[in-house]
């Protein structure tokens, strides 16, 4: 019997490939205690771990589990303070997890709540900008920016400076860091602008399909998340479509198109500068993904796929990694079980989504907190559960019963 696992990481809780494991532990111990036959069919139990992830935080594991190699380079964090942060290489394709370099969890002291307002108006994407060098620098010339969990509202300024161009206020000099600065932006240097980037094609991966500006845009829905005042919201709107009238004015009217664009929203505007400036193509994060695992040749002779989240609930239906997952399984014409921590899917819905069945570990442990805390043990219940049946319905002949 063939199984692959393809969850995406339990936020909070455990990465993707840790959920993978743990699942993988229980269904073989399963195995091992169904009864009559148990150690036939636990030797002939092959499974396949894929970590996937829908282009926010986690793509990295997925690129890692499915063959790319990690590397290091050290950048600057949101505030400028250096930090050593990963990208991963599969020959001439890279894969970059913007949040790694440019985002909430990194900033210095973030204790995951909600940062202050000097943060949301000064922290930088210059990172992520410097993480794509270190790509190039690797030789590669695809590179996917998968964004999510940013700490900046820079409109991506930061990543046009990490990849050599210089923001100049009125008098010539250069800009500080951070979004609420380019109200000062006067003009853009783009004379030290790396090279390699006319022969270089990004993908930004991402599902945020807001504008770069207004009332739906970077500033507007994002900025609160990173501690971004109501008055720090109309200051960085205003200071970001300044920085499209400066860009326009050096690379054309393209630049104004790109703010509308859907995404350009995206990582408080990294969306923007990847869209106007590198002409990257804005896809879904889980496309992107299941494509680099290369998922769906992956699924051949499966007699079983089990994917799932953290949490799965009516967002969950828009896009995220679980749907992505189910949708390639309906293809290859293979069962696909989804565990989680909960769900507040209805029965119907989680049958309308293509699952046989949802497995949360909540119908384990009733205290969330400790299903956070405990998740690979309860992970490990719910895979030997699983085990079990699946050995039953090898040893009677009869169609899955999971």
């Amino acid at each position: 019997m063939r199984i692959v696992i393809a969850p995406d990481k339990f936020k909070g809780s455990l990465s993707a490939p840790d959920v993978a494991r743990h699942l993988e532990t229980g269904l073989r111990n399963g195995s091992a205690t169904a009864g009559p036959g148990s150690h036939e069919a636990q030797a002939s139990l092959e499974v396949l771990r894929i970590p996937v992830a829908d282009g926010g935080e986690g793509t990295l594991d997925a690129a890692v589990g499915s063959g790319f190699t990690r590397r290091r380079a050290v950048v600057s964090g949101p505030t400028g303070q250096p930090l050593t942060a990963e990208f991963a290489v599969r020959g001439r394709e890279a894969v970059i997890e913007m949040a790694a370099a440019s985002g909430l969890a990194v900033l210095p002291g973030y204790d995951g709540g909600r940062p202050g307002s000097a943060s949301a108006r000064t922290a930088s994407s210059l990172g992520t900008g410097e993480l794509i060098r270190a790509a190039l620098d690797a030789g590669c010339r695809l590179i996917i920016l998968g964004v999510g969990g940013s700490a900046n509202t820079d409109g991506g300024a930061g990543v046009l400076q990490g990849l050599g161009a210089k923001l100049l206020d009125a008098d010539g000099n250069e800009l500080p860091l951070g979004g609420a600065a380019l109200a000062d932006l006067a003009s853009i240097d783009f004379s030290g602008f790396d090279v390699r980037l006319e022969e270089s094609r990004f993908i930004l991966a991402s599902d945020v399909d807001n504008p770069l500006l207004g009332t739906d845009g970077a500033a507007a829905i994002f900025g609160p998340q990173k501690g971004a005042t109501a008055a720090d919201v109309g200051e960085l709107d205003a200071a970001l479509a300044n920085f499209v009238q400066i860009l326009a004015a050096e690379i054309g009217p393209r630049a104004v198109k790109a703010a509308s664009a859907p995404g350009a929203g995206a990582a408080g505007g990294v969306g923007y500068a990847a869209i106007a400036a590198l002409a990257a193509s804005r896809r879904p994060g889980i496309d992107v993904v299941l494509e680099f695992t290369r998922l769906a040749e992956r699924l051949a002779g499966a007699d079983l796929v089990i994917t799932g989240e953290g949490s799965l609930d009516e967002q969950s239906l828009l896009g995220k990694t679980p749907m992505g997952v189910a949708r390639a399984a309906a293809e290859a014409g293979v069962p696909v079980l989804a565990v989680c921590g909960r769900t507040t899917l209805s029965p119907e819905q989680q049958q309308n989504s293509g699952f046989r069945q949802v497995y949360p570990l909540t119908a384990l442990e009733s205290n969330v907190e400790i299903c956070i805390a405990q998740a690979g043990r309860l992970l490990e219940e719910l895979g030997q559960h699983i085990g079990v049946h699946l050995t039953d319905s090898a040893n009677t002949k009869e169609p899955l019963n999971v």
